[in-house]
């Protein structure tokens, strides 16, 4: 790197660090004014004076209420009561002493003969009915009793029609239609991508700024009582809403580097990283942003020269998928094969170092990782992983890779790639017509098993057969079509291969914590670089019984039940410790490998389905040993 280079990169860190000691000094000289104004405020006396007041002059509306719907509840039963009774033929008489109300209903005659006592509360009523009359009501009686039955017959049916289909659509599943087409969602819109690295650092010093100003403003909230936040809370004082969104809209709107870094630490726990932001950053993994057409038209050009659309028959300017450095659009060949071509976003291949070093600068200076983490470390695997990932060449050379080694195994299935409409930003595949796994965690079990199943077989062939990973675990990446019984694969960017040595011991260390061998795993992780040999008896421990609780799946004699388990949570509970103590960063390979593991681990989790991983493990293992005699 230049010394002029370097010299700015220190100019715009002054300044942003200047920027930061400003804001905090605004903030304490603005809380000493707050606490002033309010301590002299006649508000404060009259709002004390007004919450001391007592409230028991009021009346019990409550109370009142209550009375009245009782009293309407007894008259209503009562009426029940005495119109049952008259239905019956008895005479029905009311509970009050001194009153006394008597119906008799007598055979004979036609007479209606009505009776008053010199008592206004006695009444008695004598009704003689002829036999004709008898009849009637006889017959409107039955008429009746039977139209009451069947209403009670029918509402019987309609409760157990009701039951019975609530019954069946919980048992049923709704499979996604594999022919509907995948789209973005209707919120997602068109964004221009800065494609200057001036453009792009305007963008990191704007978020800058604003986390600094957003973080002032929290603190005099809280000073003010605003905010129910203790101000003297900084690990809460940063983590506002506002900053975080600041953080997601930025990171959408460059994308790149910055928005797959973002995308790679939504994936971290919650005791490495805060949850908040784990939340704003899974809202990065999911962005949905793409590129206007006139972008998508010059890249396009660029790539495939002024006559492109002549190599399509049909090709629709809407994406209908985009992520961190490109976005898949859908189009028919001349032959009429139906294509995803991916469009990388302009920039960002260029823009990879200088991205990761400008969020790099954020991150370090508002603190949001801890030392242990070593972030220095990890910037540098994402350059190199990030470089991969932008070379459209070289994705095509591990997509045809992958589709050779994959070809004996039918229940897996990498799309052709298209030769003639791919170059070095535009990459072109067979359109497959799988659903994005994500979509699957409702089918029934026989398909999430197999999901399942086959993602864990196939990340286990990858480290113990293939020594040859795809290393995204974005659930986007799998696809599955139930008709076929096919996983299908996409992306591979990110694929690398391992070498003999690593593999060697990182397999031992598997095998060790199969087997339960604790003193195996400490003694190879030594030499592997994951411990220095002067840790702490603290971090040892902590570091082999992170090891062995994920070698549970494999000391499982049967079906290991990933909707049951809870290794996710003991090893967050090691983590602090391990950042903490630990002396040394992690072997570079184990940053993608892990990264892969946790993803398939928690699709597992998600599918909610039991996977007998031992026996796979231990048949693989025994011809990985064979292949090294």
């Amino acid at each position: 790197m230049s010394l002029t280079k370097m010299s700015r990169i220190q100019d715009v860190l002054s300044i942003l660090k200047a920027l930061k000691i400003i804001a905090e000094a605004g903030v304490t000289l603005q809380q000493q004014n707050s606490k002033l104004l309010w301590r002299n405020s006649s508000f404060r006396l009259l709002l004390q004076k007004g919450l001391e007041d007592p409230k028991s002059h009021m009346p019990d509306v409550s109370l009142i209420n209550l009375k009245e719907s009782i009293d309407r509840v007894c008259t209503v039963v009562h009426g029940i009561k005495a119109y049952s009774a008259i239905q019956q033929g008895h005479s029905v008489q009311s509970g009050q002493e001194n009153s006394q109300k008597v119906i008799h209903i007598t055979k004979p005659t036609t007479d209606v003969k009505i009776n008053h006592t010199n008592n206004t509360n006695s009444l008695n009523i004598d009704i003689k009915l002829s036999d004709g009359d008898l009849e009637l009501l006889k017959k409107l009686d039955m008429e009746h009793r039977a139209k009451l039955v069947k209403e009670k017959d029918r509402k019987d049916l309609e409760d157990d029609a009701m039951i019975k289909n609530r019954e069946d659509m919980e048992k049923l599943t709704v499979l996604p239609n594999p022919k509907a087409k995948l789209k973005l969602s209707e919120n997602a819109k068109q964004r221009k991508v800065p494609s200057s690295r001036i453009g792009r650092m305007v963008s990191f010093g704007t978020l800058a700024a604003g986390l600094g100003l957003g973080t002032a403003s929290e603190y005099a909230k809280r000073t003010l009582g605003i905010s129910q936040s203790d101000p003297k809370d900084a690990s809460t004082l940063f983590m506002t809403k506002a900053n975080l969104d600041r953080i997601v809209d930025t990171l959408c709107k460059v994308r790149g580097a910055a928005l797959k870094l973002g995308q790679i630490m939504s994936i971290q726990d919650d005791n490495i990283i805060h949850p908040d932001l784990a939340k704003a950053l899974e809202r990065v993994r999911k962005s949905a942003d793409f590129m206007p057409d006139w972008q998508v038209e010059q890249m396009l050009t660029q790539e495939l020269g002024y006559q492109w659309r002549e190599n399509f028959l049909d090709f629709e300017n809407r994406p209908f998928a985009a992520a961190s450095i490109g976005q898949v659009h859908r189009g028919k060949t001349k032959d009429g094969v139906e294509v995803a071509v991916k469009i990388q976003y302009p920039g960002v291949a260029k823009g990879i170092e200088s991205d990761i070093e400008n969020l790099a600068a954020i991150m370090k200076m508002w603190n949001i990782f801890p030392k242990g983490m070593f972030l220095d470390n990890l910037m540098t695997v994402a350059k190199r992983e990030l470089a991969w990932e932008v070379d459209y060449v070289r994705e095509a050379e591990c997509t045809k890779k992958f589709r050779e080694i994959l070809k004996p195994y039918r229940e897996f299935y990498v799309p052709k790639v298209i030769d003639d409409l791919s170059a070095n930003q535009v990459f072109t595949t067979e359109l497959l017509d799988g659903i994005p796994v994500d979509q699957c965690f409702d089918m029934e079990l026989e398909h999430r098993e197999f999901i399942g199943k086959k993602i864990l077989e196939l990340c286990l062939r990858e480290i113990l057969q293939f020594r040859y990973m795809q290393t995204d675990p974005n659930w986007a990446n799998f696809l599955y079509s139930p008709s076929k019984k096919q996983v299908q694969l996409l992306d591979f960017g990110a694929t690398r291969e391992y070498s003999r040595e690593f593999m060697d011991k990182y397999v031992k260390i598997l095998k060790a914590a199969c087997d339960d061998d604790r003193m195996t795993v400490l003694n190879t992780s030594k030499e592997m670089g994951f411990l220095t040999g002067y840790e702490s008896t603290v971090m040892e421990d902590a570091h082999v019984d992170a090891v062995m609780i994920l070698g549970e799946i494999f000391r499982c004699k049967d079906k290991y039940d990933f909707a049951r388990q809870d290794m996710t949570g003991r090893i967050q509970d090691l983590a602090q410790t391990m950042i903490t103590h630990r002396l040394c960063p992690p072997p570079e390979e184990v940053y993608s490998l892990h990264r892969k593991l946790s993803g398939v681990f928690l699709l597992c989790t998600k599918l909610r389905v039991a996977v007998e991983c031992k026996t796979v493990f231990l048949e693989l293992y025994d011809n990985y040993v064979k292949t090294m005699q």
